[in-house]
């Protein structure tokens, strides 16, 4: 383990950290290690015979030992019920936008277990707390907005509200890419239910910032604020 410690001193950046530090806010321990270095270090780890001591006993001081925490878990070969328990632990380790993002995006195994993972991610999507529920919503937007979940979506975003600002952003986030992928469905939706004034907002200003929408779709989106 101390050679990890000794592995990330070595790769870090003193100008990637002060980048990455001033887009997280309340964040003092980034090193500025890159994004591929880590994922690349953590496929190492996820394959080695240490994975369960790194994810169990090691004591993580930066952020990038979270962020390889999390990239781990993604990578190994497990059981769903074993990912979602390993998942579970690693919730409450995330304090900002950037770890949440990062460790959801990594959860591939998702894709093969949607229905098992749809059931896991409902009570962090009534949860109160700000990552927690940005954590249920990423999710949503990593590996539901397809044919089979955009209904289920749609309704459950459309039910969300929050007082905390990442949580906020991140449900308009994954409105917007329900409106890039399904553009009638989600138009439909935001026509029919209010969103919270902030929330609807950024929704729109997330999906017309896309260059899948058309002008006329734009023009849609920009028009519900007058109704």
């Amino acid at each position: 383990m101390q050679q990890l410690k000794e592995w990330l001193a070595t790769e870090a950046e003193p100008d990637y950290r002060n980048f990455s530090a001033s887009l997280i806010p309340n964040c003092t321990n980034v090193l500025g290690v890159r994004i591929p270095k880590l994922r690349k270090k953590a496929k190492e780890i996820a394959k080695s015979e240490y994975w369960h001591e790194f994810l169990n006993s090691y004591e993580c001081e930066y952020m990038e030992e979270l962020l390889l925490q999390g990239m781990v878990i993604g990578y190994l070969k497990l059981t769903t019920e074993e990912h979602l328990t390993l998942v579970k632990n690693y919730i409450p380790k995330i304090t900002n936008w950037s770890l949440c993002d990062c460790f959801c995006c990594g959860l591939k195994f998702t894709t093969k277990n949607c229905a098992a993972v749809w059931k896991f991610l409902q009570p962090y999507l009534a949860s109160k707390d700000e990552y927690e529920l940005r954590f249920g919503v990423v999710m949503l937007l990593n590996f539901f907005v397809t044919d089979e979940w955009i209904d289920k979506v749609l309704d459950k975003l459309f039910s969300l509200n929050s007082e905390d600002y990442y949580a906020q952003m991140g449900i308009a986030w994954a409105i917007s890419i329900c409106a890039v992928k399904f553009f009638d469905k989600t138009y439909a939706k935001m026509k029919e239910i209010a969103l919270p004034p902030v929330i609807f907002k950024k929704s729109v200003q997330k999906s017309c910032e896309s260059f899948r929408l058309t002008k006329e779709q734009k023009s849609l989106l920009r028009s519900l604020d007058e109704i």
